[in-house]
């Protein structure tokens, strides 16, 4: 922490020193947070501090503009070669060694007040936030005419929105879809809370999602909630053991999910990273939904 202090103090005060003469702010843009940044024609240097604002960059056509990414990052496969940092805990020093002139977060993982002392240093932070589905290819295109290739994230959030309309159940009727409970742990029950695109995903792959009425932004489950409910289909973040919820949470061999063997796994990196491959997740979660219907 020292040394990051020693690397951030002398900035801040030659960028102090150099604002001693007034000057009229430049162009602003407005972030997915409401939050204020210097326009940037061209981002040259990139530094993405979340694996979901990594693949919305790489979909708006900047992944030649990015320089980093997270420790956490594995696709798409052009991330090998990046520089790693840390993004929990933030390491402040080695972002601004790296000297980007522009820092993509997500509000799903990073800090807001991480940024203001990023700011601080003339190093602005944009925040991309998904909350739901549409807002996936939303995000893409706002990044391609912001920063990147506006013709090609046109052309990926097009792509998006027609495999989304193809797949698109939102309109039917609560009666016709099955109750769902999606579980990222099978010990410690965590799951989604109000507001997360995770419902929307349910939704429209065909699903009711039995937390998204729920008063805990990311609640624990408690064993009696999920045998009340009686789910008719559990999606989990690992591999579906019936046998083992069973032996950990006794009762719920009574839960219809179990008791039809309607357990199945999403893969994690689809369901818990806010880009892209939401959609694709989306795909599987309707395979899955339908799978001996």
């Amino acid at each position: 922490m020292k040394r990051a202090a020693s690397v951030l103090v002398p900035l801040i005060l030659v960028l102090s020193g150099c604002a001693s003469e007034p000057s009229s702010p430049g162009p602003m843009i407005t972030d997915d947070l409401g939050r204020s940044i210097p326009q940037i024609d061209r981002a040259e240097r990139v530094v993405s501090l979340a694996p979901g604002a990594t693949e919305l960059a790489f979909a708006a056509g900047m992944g030649s503009q990015l320089v980093a990414v997270t420790t956490a990052d594995n696709y798409p496969p052009a991330v090998q070669g990046l520089e790693r940092i840390s993004a929990l805990p933030l390491n402040h020093e080695a972002i601004v060694a790296l000297e980007p002139d522009l820092i993509l977060a997500s509000d799903q993982i990073n800090d807001p007040r991480e940024a203001e002392a990023l700011a601080e240093v003339g190093i602005p932070t944009y925040f991309v936030s998904v909350g739901s589905l549409p807002d996936v290819s939303r995000v893409v295109r706002a990044l391609g005419v912001l920063f990147g290739d506006e013709v090609a994230a046109g052309q990926y959030a097009d792509s998006l929105e027609a495999t989304l309309q193809a797949l698109d159940t939102s309109r039917r009727g609560d009666a016709d879809r099955p109750s769902v409970i999606f579980l990222i742990g099978d010990d410690t029950l965590f799951s989604f809370g109000p507001e997360s695109y995770v419902h929307d995903m349910i939704l429209v792959a065909g699903g009711r999602s039995l937390t998204a009425e729920m008063s805990t932004e990311a609640p624990v489950l408690s064993e009696e909630f999920v045998l009340a409910a009686q789910p008719e289909v559990l999606l989990t973040a690992f591999d579906p053991d019936p046998a083992r919820l069973v032996e950990l949470h006794p009762g719920w061999e009574a839960i219809p999910a179990i008791r039809d063997g309607r357990v199945f796994r999403i893969e994690p990196d689809l369901v818990l990273r806010d880009g892209p491959r939401l959609i694709a997740g989306t795909l599987a979660m309707r395979r899955a939904l339908t799978a001996g219907s």
